[in-house]
């Protein structure tokens, strides 16, 4: 018994001494509470909706009143034709549209019928449809309130029109979020671990010593990973196209090139990590729990990023897979070209260029 006691104290010491031990412990779950708390939710809320009010009469603006004082939507009322909806849903602007007819409230009051359009985004299919939902009980709720009012029986009809996604297939929205999780864990944690293990083994300072330069021992690892995951990018597009039924809509070779620059990017940022971690191990703990929790989380995939609190949501923007998530959608589903997604690619191109001088600067500070 007193020998198992000191084994429970020497392992007391170990824990109490080791930081990132101590972190995991304590700080990890104290993070996922916040994050589970505030952030993650199955509501949408504060979405993007422009209501086209042309009728402009007394029941449309009663109905829009209701719609303004729901906390689900950030309302905004502009009178556009089909086209410029059509341009702000490419343009990502906008979850939802309505639009009311020419004499909304004369076909109440005379034909005690009448019908409103909602157009949504389907290419996030949980979202569209949540809203959808949303946005019928209101209109639902406005009916009963009418009936009770004038005791005559009143019907508004609602035309639903899903963009990109009409039959609401999931694979619309997983596939891409599967796409940037495979890629973002396999470069980072392949890339930080290779470099590693040559720290371990000492053969490391031999490459740097040898007449090889630096920066191309570092591409030397990097290149192969670079091939294998743009072999698994095909991979998950032949899948999607010929098991799960998603048709690519834009183009292949953009859809390539992004996911290229993507890779790198999460090569970069291996690297970053190859430079901190002292073992395999610890790169490992690194990429994978450092990177999984952060790309489910803040990319988009699983969650909105409209409900997380304003400083979740700027957290969101530093994490590379987020971008690439949305350029994803954006030419695999939506079928747009680069203009719509060169802001995207300018964030990723400015995230792999600073990672890169980071790590290179700290990697060779450390091996000098």
């Amino acid at each position: 018994m007193k020998q198992f006691l000191i084994f429970i104290k020497k392992e007391f010491a170990h824990v109490l001494r080791d930081r990132r031990t101590l972190l995991i412990l304590f700080g990890l779950p104290v993070v996922q509470i916040l994050v589970f708390g505030f952030a993650l939710s199955n509501e949408v809320k504060n979405s993007r909706v422009v209501i086209c009010d042309y009728a402009n009469d007394e029941s449309s603006h009663k109905l829009i009143s209701k719609i303004e004082a729901s906390q689900y939507f950030d309302v905004e009322k502009i009178t556009m034709t089909y086209n410029q909806i059509e341009k702000s849903f490419k343009e990502g602007k906008i979850k939802a549209a309505i639009v009311f007819p020419v004499n909304f409230d004369n076909d109440l009051q005379h034909l005690h019928k009448a019908q409103v359009q909602i157009i949504s985004d389907a290419s996030d299919p949980n979202t569209g449809n949540t809203i959808n939902n949303y946005l019928s009980t209101i209109i639902t709720d406005y009916q009963v309130q009418l009936i009770e009012n004038i005791k005559v029986p009143l019907r508004i009809s609602t035309e639903i029109r899903m963009l990109y996604n009409p039959q609401l297939k999931a694979a619309h929205n997983f596939v891409p979020g599967v796409m940037a999780l495979v890629l973002m864990l396999v470069c980072v944690m392949m890339t930080s671990i290779s470099i590693v293990r040559e720290k371990e083994m000492g053969t490391m300072e031999v490459l740097l010593v040898s007449p090889y330069r630096p920066i191309l021992v570092i591409l030397s690892k990097a290149i192969p990973y670079l091939l294998l995951s743009l072999l698994n990018v095909a991979s998950i597009l032949l899948l999607s196209v010929y098991v799960l039924e998603l048709p690519i809509i834009g183009s292949v070779w953009l859809l390539f090139l992004e996911s290229t620059l993507f890779i790198i990017t999460s090569l970069c940022l291996g690297l970053l990590i190859s430079t901190r971690a002292k073992t395999q191990q610890e790169a490992m703990l690194f990429s994978m729990m450092g990177m999984l929790l952060p790309t489910l989380i803040f990319s988009g995939f699983m969650f909105p990023v409209e409900n997380f609190p304003w400083v979740l949501r700027m957290i969101s923007n530093l994490v590379p897979a987020r971008w690439y998530y949305i350029i994803v959608k954006t030419v695999m589903v939506k079928g747009l070209g680069f203009s719509s997604i060169w802001k995207e690619t300018l964030v990723l191109v400015a995230m792999t260029f600073f990672l890169l001088v980071v790590s290179l600067k700290n990697f060779k500070k450390r091996l000098a």
